[in-house]
């Protein structure tokens, strides 16, 4: 019997039998599909996260006070923590060859007022390098200029929620607003950034010179220090010259910590691993379940049809010839259920798509052409036995069946 008969009858024999191989499917199909979309999920989700931390600049290094990594003699050294300050920042503009631009941080909130509106948003306290540095461009008007910060002028940048809450459709160029009890003039818009990770509102804040910030909220310490490598290539330069550059300025105490953005992504992309892989482990679960009842049902298979396999044997079929039968039988079934699988992903990224526009997943084609051989593997595992045990049943013991 050659390989087109073989499927042929395997097909005879699945549609003899609709709602009995629908059900064997079933585990295969479940498991398939799940393994699929939860592997496009988990895709988009971090070209989303990828999308976010690229969103805020690149080749970014984030300089944070308090040390948070683990030393490895010792604790991590908590005590005596130094706060980062301007000095640090114009140490940092001096002597780091591999750093494009480097702007000090600081981050508070207070009420915002323009005639009889007000509102809290979040206060930027940063310099002129600060659009340089993060991704974040002016859309009419103009950002302060080194001047604007070095003398603390009183002048400011606004983002798009503020002007729509505030000004409406009102031009706010040249308008004075009172952040927290000084007059500060609005200077230039900038542009629509939208939400980082779906929860903070990029547009929701106004960015002021670093020393009034320090000023407004009575403070010389600064919330942190954002630096821009030259390119990718020189990122781990950069990071130690920042480190060696404020240690020294720090009386030789790291008290203090510097991230990049690729550490932050490692970090996420083995968080999404972890969950991945646990994911399509109790997914798997379901091909093995799936796996199971095909050889069950061939089982079942194999002693409904006895007669018909001494019929054939004593016609001249040989056991390989039976032990084939089978075997594509359940491979069959095992690719239908995966073929079925695939396509119920398929209409479940769009369904996600269309749920959480903001995340789509992302079908890869590596995962489907891993499913689709996952699932005529598990065909294969599965059916031997049956296809074995019906390979070598004695003709006329066979015959006798009734």
């Amino acid at each position: 019997m050659d390989i087109i008969e073989m499927i042929r009858v395997a097909f005879s024999s699945i549609a003899g039998n609709k709602l009995r191989s629908a059900l064997t499917m079933l585990g295969v199909l479940i498991g398939v599909s799940s393994v699929i979309l939860l592997v496009s999920i988990t895709t988009g989700f971090k070209e989303f996260l990828i999308s976010q931390f690229s969103g805020m600049g690149t080749n970014l290094l984030i300089v944070n006070p308090g040390r948070t990594e683990t030393r490895r003699h010792g604790g991590p050294g908590l005590a005596g923590v130094r706060d980062l300050t301007i000095d640090d920042v114009n140490a940092l503009k001096k002597r780091a060859t591999a750093i494009e631009g480097t702007t000090p941080l600081i981050v508070g909130t207070a009420e915002v007022k323009y005639l009889s509106r007000a509102r809290k948003v979040a206060v930027l306290g940063v310099d002129e390098e600060f659009t340089n540095v993060i991704n974040m461009q002016v859309f009419t008007g103009r950002f302060f200029s080194k001047e604007d910060a070095s003398s603390a002028r009183r002048v400011c940048t606004i983002g798009q929620t503020v002007k729509d809450e505030l000004f409406g459709n009102e031009n706010p160029l040249g308008k004075f607003i009172k952040i927290g009890t000084s007059r500060y003039r609005i200077i230039g818009l900038m542009e629509k950034k939208g939400t980082i990770l779906g929860t903070e509102d990029l547009d929701d804040l106004v960015i002021i010179p670093v020393i009034s910030a320090q000023r407004l909220f009575n403070t010389e310490a600064l919330f942190g220090i954002r630096s821009k490598a030259r390119s990718r290539f020189v990122i781990e330069e950069a990071k130690r010259q920042i480190t060696e550059i404020i240690k020294k300025k720090h009386g030789n105490k790291e008290d203090f910590t510097v991230i990049t953005q690729q550490a932050m992504l490692s970090t996420l992309d083995s968080i999404l691993k972890g969950l991945s892989t646990t994911l399509a482990g109790i997914a798997a679960i379901s091909l093995l379940v799936g796996g199971i009842g095909i050889m069950n049902i061939m089982l079942v298979s194999v002693r409904e049809r006895t007669k018909e396999i001494g019929i054939r044997k004593a016609v001249g079929a040989k056991k390989r010839d039976i032990l084939y039968q089978f075997l594509v039988e359940s491979i069959i079934l095992s690719l239908l259920g995966g073929i079925t699988g695939i396509m119920l992903a398929f209409v479940g990224t769009v369904i996600t798509s269309m749920l959480v526009p903001q995340i789509p997943p992302l079908l890869s084609l590596w995962s489907v052409l891993l499913a689709t051989v996952f699932s005529i593997l598990v065909g294969v595992f599965f059916g031997v036995y049956p296809a074995y045990k019906a390979a070598q049943l004695h003709p006329i013991e066979a015959l006798r069946y009734e």
